[in-house]
């Protein structure tokens, strides 16, 4: 493994350490691409310049514009959001001198996965202001244990090695706090939390978006460290490699977009999801404003290329079997691109061979992922925004094992190849 190989795979575990909700997510990528926040038709967009758009705070658009932005329009996405549990309103239960917080399942996690470990809270809280029409949102990430869900003894359930169904409603509640059934303040425990976090007034709090998360950090791994465990590589791998390519994208001609898009996990049919019309009505203002006719636009749009960028399936050591039999990407061995003939990939032809090419070209080691035809398969966002934003698009993304876990692992040398991949699809 180079230095270059696991400095990139280090701040990638920096990235995820920082971005625990995907607020948060939004927040460090805008930082990091070191693109300004913009609010298009306030003063104008200008050639040679880099601007964030936010997706309803969730998601965000960062856009790169070139001093001739009459080039190409290339656009790599991604999405913010990861299974997990969200907090529900008035989540505060009491029960035989415990207090936990009613959560849901967000997404398709792996349940089990999140028993017995420490976890911490973030998200965001709106705030009341004197426009009931603007409540002012605040970021909070406690970023320190705050709850657990246990697991029933072995003792008590003898089966449970055979396999046990965990009811999201009955055992996958967090344990929050130590409780006095007959003490009213115990209701108030979270709102106070916020409040004492925030130094806020929690007669103001008038409603919060929050995650659980596991608290422990990510790590390099294996006796030679050629794996990495982190929560949420699913799908932060992708939204950082897609941050530093823009960051690192100078050219002159053209126009390059970074989507971060949320609720991948729950189908992107949102506002601030890829099967919205947000990418397509900035794009179009973005080129107007620019001095294109809206045919130019179009004409545009149809002659662009996106990457979707998700994570995809490594070979499995001890199940093998699920694999495709000749398609069996593995950890380590590069990017891989995704091919599915009933597209819940997208990708055609063309695609496939542009992005096959650029790696050839550039010594990027790529790797090849199809479904084991026996099983049904997972799906990205890239064919929902291409009924969009109609363009050649091909879904791409680091190989990984466990994912939707609590905690994923991923080659170490793969984060280095992907993002080089996609500065190497912006430049071209």
């Amino acid at each position: 493994m180079t230095s270059a190989e696991r400095r990139c795979a280090k701040n990638l575990i920096d990235f995820i350490d920082a971005a625990a909700s995907p607020y948060h997510v939004v927040q460090q990528s805008c930082q990091e691409a070191a693109c300004g926040d913009h609010a298009l038709g306030a003063e104008g967009i200008r050639t040679g310049r880099c601007y964030s758009f936010s997706l309803f705070h969730t998601g965000a658009v960062l856009v790169s514009i070139g001093e001739n932005p009459h080039g190409s329009l290339r656009i790599a996405c991604a999405h913010t959001d990861f299974p997990c549990l969200r907090i529900k309103p008035n989540p505060v239960l009491r029960e035989h001198g415990y207090g936990k917080l009613n959560a849901e399942v967000y997404g398709g996690m792996i349940r089990n996965t999140w028993m017995d470990r420490p976890l911490s809270l973030a998200g965001a809280v709106a705030l009341r202001t004197e426009d009931p029409f603007a409540p002012h949102l605040r970021l909070v990430d406690f970023r320190r244990p705050l709850m657990i869900v246990p697991n029933l003894a072995i003792h008590m359930n003898r089966k449970v090695n055979e396999g046990v169904e965990l009811k999201p409603q009955k055992d996958l509640l967090p344990m929050f706090f130590q409780s006095n059934e007959g003490d009213a303040d115990d209701l108030k425990k979270l709102h106070e939390l916020l409040s004492y976090e925030l130094d806020v007034p929690a007669q103001d709090i008038l409603s919060y978006d929050l995650n659980a998360y596991p608290y422990e950090r990510g790590c390099l791994l294996g006796c030679d460290e050629a794996f990495l465990s982190a929560p949420r590589l699913d799908n932060l791998s992708s939204v950082k490699a897609c941050v530093d390519a823009i960051y690192d994208w100078d050219g002159e001609d053209g126009i390059r977009v970074v989507a971060l898009f949320d609720n991948e996990e729950v189908g992107s049919r949102t506002k601030q999801g890829a099967g919205s019309t947000a990418l397509a009505i900035l794009l179009e203002r973005i080129y107007l404003t620019l001095g294109f006719s809206r045919d130019e636009y179009l004409a545009k749009i149809l002659d662009g290329f996106c990457l979707s960028v998700d994570v995809a399936h490594a070979l499995h050591p001890n199940a093998p079997e699920k694999a495709d039999p000749t398609n069996q990407p593995v950890l380590g061995g590069g990017p891989v691109l995704k091919v599915a003939a009933n597209q819940s990939y997208a990708g055609d032809p063309k695609a496939y061979a542009t992005v096959a090419d650029i790696c050839e070209r550039e010594k990027i080691p790529y790797q090849v992922f199809t479904n084991n035809s026996d099983a049904a398969g997972g799906a990205t966002l890239g064919s929902i925004l291409s009924t969009q934003v109609p363009m050649r698009t091909m879904d791409i993304g680091a190989p990984l094992l466990g994912m939707h876990s609590a905690r994923e692992t991923m080659g170490t040398r793969d984060q280095l190849a992907l993002t080089q991949l996609l500065t190497s699809f912006f430049s071209a």
